[in-house]
């Protein structure tokens, strides 16, 4: 049937053997083909022989892959210790290492003042913190520090610290939701995993200062709408994508892919957006004046400068960044307090002579007023943010056109010059010998100023956190408050926790024995820790 179906001519024809013009054909097809592929290989090994011997940067040190392509980054960042491979890197070849063909990142302790305090423009990797798509520009995707610092003003009133204080008592009610599941576990002796309820914890609290909605976390004990879980993953694709934002743009970092709304984050972005339009309809009245109200009013006021997507952006990224670096910084703090012999019951001395002396023992959650006070339990913070900064990311720049010398060496327009927390916060030559060691004293010594130059957790300069007001409000409330009525131990106290460094720290697998304080009941029928 399939012989007869075909023309007669065309099947004697494909017995005909070729011309001698078809093997010429044939034969200028291969030649075009292997000629393509000298030109591709010849392209190739010409860019690998300019970016490894002549490139501007190429008498930096580093991985040799790295001086000629991006891809050894990302393979660090997907494996989640490029952190430490920096460290690593820089104690070998000193203050400057090569980590990828257009950048370098430096140690040197003028780095943080000359590259972060200047006014030189962000790198294009901060163009990928642009949620949910590229035309949702929040101060931190704009990478002009002119236009950054315009943008910045105009919603510096939600962050400022006067304001912020306004919901400290919305924020107690989530840190008592908190505190009831530490109960909990402290009552049935069962071990509880501190990353994700300090979690649970961070995300409610930044709904609750922002906009005045908790996403639900703590209340239902549960990671709601798995929006947690995706996060992780999340994290790993943009720490590595953020390298190929044009790639980005045209897989997800898109409108269509927004009005679809399949985006892993789903929960935090609906939850935001929604409470935020129900404040401008029927509902705004009845709110309390929180930061969105603060943004609400600036744009009514300055509609040409501040929009409705702006605030959607500005909401939406600070609460990724306030809670991820909240959890990491308080799961560090009590880490490391509990691996350091009397730490935990010198903080808790502090707090107890305070509120002693001023009262506050029958409230359920210490008071900013006095946790800013608690000299011991503040530089035990700060220790621990120094051992484990929540960002690992490097922290880029582009050198502008007159150049810039650091240490002495000179770098010209365009070089990409990054600083990295992890590097500077355990530089020997910074803090010592004892960098490596959890070491609470080093921050109460007379020159505990000159450390603050090189402490960079929230980063520094133009770009530094506009959310570290909230950060630190949260976290030194929770501190306190842990210290006073509960002891916390590992259920094995030789175990390391584990972690990935993606765009910020991800902890986890070190489980916690919780035992609650003894408590008595006071006059108005609170429960308050029996000392």
């Amino acid at each position: 049937m399939l012989l007869s179906s075909q023309n007669p001519q065309d099947f004697l024809m494909s017995f005909t053997p070729k011309t001698k013009m078809d093997l010429l054909l044939d034969k200028r097809l291969t030649m075009s083909w292997t000629l393509a592929i000298q030109i591709l290989l010849a392209t190739i090994t010409s860019i690998i022989i300019y970016r490894r011997h002549l490139h501007p940067l190429s008498s930096i040190p580093g991985p040799p892959f790295a001086s000629i392509s991006r891809l050894w980054h990302i393979y660090h960042i997907l494996k989640g210790d490029q952190n430490l491979q920096l460290v690593s890197l820089h104690n070998k070849h000193g203050h400057f290492v090569r980590l990828a063909h257009n950048e370098v990142s430096v140690s040197h302790p003028e780095a943080i003042k000359k590259i972060l305090g200047s006014q030189l423009k962000k790198g294009p990797w901060y163009r990928m913190t642009a949620i949910p798509d590229y035309r949702f520009q929040s101060p931190m995707a704009i990478t002009d520090p002119k236009k950054k610092m315009e943008k910045s003003k105009a919603f510096a009133s939600g962050y400022a610290l006067t304001n912020v204080l306004r919901s400290e008592p919305q924020l107690d009610n989530v840190i008592s939701l908190l505190l009831g599941h530490l109960d909990g576990f402290a009552r049935t002796g069962r071990e509880v995993g501190l990353d994700k309820y300090f979690t649970f914890t961070s995300f409610d609290v930044a709904g609750e200062v922002l906009f005045s909605s908790q996403f639900g976390f703590l209340e239902t004990g549960t990671d709601v709408g798995n929006a947690i879980a995706n996060g992780y993953w999340l994290s790993m694709y943009a720490s590595a994508m953020a390298f190929f934002y044009h790639i980005h743009v045209a897989l997800l970092g898109n409108p269509f892919i927004t009005w679809l709304n399949i985006l892993p984050y789903g929960h935090l972005f609906d939850t935001a957006i929604k409470a935020m339009k129900a404040r401008l309809q029927d509902k705004r009245d009845e709110s309390r004046f929180d930061s969105v109200e603060y943004w609400f009013r600036a744009m009514e006021k300055h509609p040409e400068k501040i929009k409705w997507r702006d605030v959607q952006a500005v909401t939406v990224s600070t609460v990724g960044a306030a809670s991820e670096t909240v959890s990491c910084a308080l799961q560090s703090f009590v880490y490391y307090m509990i691996r350091t012999p009397g730490a935990w019951e010198r903080a808790r001395k502090e707090v107890i002579e305070l509120q002693e002396k001023e009262g506050g023992r029958e409230k359920r959650v210490v008071s900013w007023g006095q946790a800013k006070r608690l000299v011991y339990l503040q530089a035990c913070l700060k220790e621990g943010l120094r051992m484990f900064a929540p960002v690992p990311m490097n922290l880029p720049r582009v050198v502008g056109p007159e150049g810039l010398e650091i240490g002495g060496r000179r770098f010209e327009k365009g070089s990409i010059l990054s600083v990295n927390s992890w590097v500077m916060h355990l530089s020997d030559e910074i803090w010592g010998k004892d960098a490596g060691e959890f070491k609470p004293e080093r921050w109460l010594t007379e020159d505990t100023g000159e450390l603050d130059k090189w402490f960079m957790p929230w980063g520094y300069g133009y770009n530094s956190c506009p959310g570290q007001n909230i950060a630190r409000l949260e976290m030194s409330k929770i501190a306190a408050t842990l210290v006073r009525d509960y002891d916390i131990s590992q259920v094995n106290p030789e175990q390391e926790w584990k972690w990935q460094a993606f765009f910020t720290v991800v902890q986890h697998s070190w489980p916690c024995y919780i035992k609650a304080r003894k408590t008595t009941t006071n006059e108005s029928g609170c429960k308050v820790p029996w000392h």
